[in-house]
């Protein structure tokens, strides 16, 4: 009997598929006990599928690059850690040894003295560490339970889950799942994020349908609107049709707008630069004909590895992206790393109270002796191959900026002293994404050259709402009247001292947003690949004066819904 379910709509895409319900995940084991004579092929059995996750994780990770290894090699590095940490394994084999507990039951036992010990910290991003305890723990258990003749998939298939973690979403899709359906989760979340990335329809929001819908019922998934149908009638069907007729047609559109102009209707041209962290995203930037890189990432040089990359391995990866994008500039950000990051290196701090407000971003760069000075260099010898800018993350302070700025002209005084061939100069940015750095940015913008506004975090500290925090998601908007203000004041004090302003952070990607950045002065915007065509085509779609003249009226709207209203108005014009 036909049913259909509201949710959020969290990523577009139309799917047509059998459903595959998974309640949430509960590791309800009863106890068992074995016998002395069977402990040693138990604790086989158990790290035998250990071993198997491990593996399943590093062909994951081995086939993710890009955007996509960021933003979902971070969990899988940390599930990587869990399944190495001593205390899980250690602790797993002395119930088995010790107490003669079978695998399925130590398992059980041993999660929940963990998490009793996470859920106990006063720190919401511990607390928060028991779901990736949970993952990790339901992997080995499932794989515990694998035999290898079973070759059920999931391809054709549409996932209906309590949830779905980021790095979960992405061997989902590797396995063919056309569309998620989730009763939690958020628009705005890192798998909502991913999601998008991946061109995976997903939907949120949907308690009924993990609550109505069964294994085998067929399901239609609408991830724009949200819709979610069970057992769709004849007219479902013709509109499902239609709606990939038409995602179709809007591909091949989008396909002829790589080698267009950014240009609105009124003739201005926009810049749209790429964020990038590999070979392959700067090889796609160029093919869509980015502006150049306004954001390359270098954390992934850093992490999962036993040692510090050397001056000369940076500088290799950062000439390779100054030569693939062929004359256009390239943006390196100076290291991104903190508590909330799975370094083996031991460069980043542990245990950490609260990562998100820890030593991260340049304070790390600045506290390790060398760090930051190495990264120059490579960064400046990369620059003899073409235009290079260096932008400096999580600024909160001038000090921060002089004390780059003089650290950058002392490295490029002793790189020409050694005969190195460098750019004559180097622009130095710093990205605004904490809140005092905005307030106190009159006082150092005198030191930068460029200025770039990283909304994901500058949202998530002005409005004091954890992003990672499903219980604030509401919460959690670039649509609040503080975060417009700010960003139109670093924009309007950017253009006065003559300094270009880029948008860095998810919102500069999402096309729906366009109107509103450009009404408050924004020219220049660095996304991800996956959505510059839609930004491309959105922007050349709009008159910039008649936005720039209703931009009064967007910064008089005193809460979400006004400044919605705005969008809304400004869509129908």
């Amino acid at each position: 009997m036909r049913q259909e379910f509201q949710g959020v709509g969290a990523s577009r895409g139309s799917a047509l598929g059998r459903a595959r319900v998974r309640m949430p995940h509960a590791l309800e084991v009863a106890e068992e006990r074995i016998g002395r004579e069977q402990v040693d092929s138990e604790l086989a059995r158990l790290h035998a599928a250990i071993d198997t996750v491990r593996g399943e994780i590093h062909v994951l990770r081995e086939r993710l690059h890009g955007a996509l290894a960021h933003e979902v090699g971070e969990f899988l590095d940390l599930h990587t850690l869990l399944l190495d940490d001593p205390e899980l394994l250690q602790g797993l084999d002395e119930l088995i040894r010790t107490g003669h507990y079978a695998a399925d039951y130590a398992l059980r036992l041993q999660r929940d003295r963990i998490a009793s010990v996470f859920e106990a910290m006063d720190d919401a991003y511990f607390r928060s560490r028991v779901d990736d305890i949970d993952q990790v723990i339901g992997r080995i258990h499932a794989a515990l339970h694998r035999r290898d003749h079973d070759t059920h998939g999931v391809a054709g298939e549409i996932l209906i889950a309590d949830n779905v973690a980021p790095a979960e979403l992405a061997q989902l899709q590797t396995q063919g799942v056309m569309a998620i359906v989730t009763a939690a989760g958020s628009a705005l979340s890192h798998s909502a994020i991913l999601a998008r990335s991946l061109h995976l329809p997903l939907v949120v929001g949907t308690t009924q349908a993990l609550l109505k819908i069964n294994d085998g019922d067929a399901v239609v998934v609408d991830g724009a609107t949200g819709s979610v149908i069970l057992e769709p009638n004849a007219d479902d069907l013709r509109a499902h049709r239609a709606r990939v007729r038409e995602l179709a047609r809007e591909r091949k559109q989008l396909h002829r707008l790589r080698r267009e102009p950014t240009i609105t209707r009124d003739g201005v041209d926009i810049k749209l630069y790429a964020n990038a962290e590999s070979r392959e995203d700067v090889a796609e930037a160029h093919a869509l004909g980015a502006a150049g890189v306004g954001l390359y990432r270098t954390e992934f040089l850093f992490l999962q590895r036993n040692e510090l990359p050397d001056e000369d391995e940076q500088f290799r990866v950062y000439r390779d992206v100054v030569l693939g994008m062929t004359g256009r500039a390239v943006t390196i950000r100076t290291l991104d790393l903190g508590a909330d990051k799975a370094d083996k290196t031991g460069l980043a701090l542990r245990d950490e109270p609260n990562p998100a407000l820890g030593v991260r971003g340049v304070r790390l760069s600045m506290a390790r002796e060398g760090l930051l000075e190495t990264q120059l260099r490579a960064i400046l010898r990369a620059s003899g191959y073409g235009p290079v800018r260096v932008l400096v993350p999580m600024v909160s302070a001038s000090e921060e900026v002089r004390t780059v700025r003089a650290l950058l002209d002392k490295v490029a005084a002793d790189l020409r002293r050694e005969g190195h061939e460098i750019a004559e100069r180097v622009p130095l940015g710093a990205m605004i994404e904490v809140p005092a750095a905005a307030l106190a940015l009159p006082a150092f913008i005198g030191a930068v050259d460029f200025l770039s506004i990283g909304t994901n975090d500058l949202v998530q500290y002005l409005l004091a709402v954890d992003r990672n925090n499903e219980a604030l998601a509401a919460l959690y908007t670039p649509l609040h009247p503080a975060v417009l203000r700010v960003i139109r004041d670093v924009i309007k004090l950017g253009k006065a001292r003559g300094k270009p302003v880029a948008v860095c952070g998810e919102m500069a990607g999402d096309p729906a947003f366009a109107p509103l950045l450009l009404a408050l002065g924004l020219e220049e915007f660095s996304l991800h690949p996956a959505t510059l065509l839609e930004l491309r085509r959105a922007i050349r779609g709009l008159n910039l004066d008649s936005l720039r003249k209703r931009a009064p009226a967007l910064l008089r709207a005193g809460d979400r819904k006004a400044i919605e209203r705005w969008l809304e108005q400004t869509n129908a014009v």
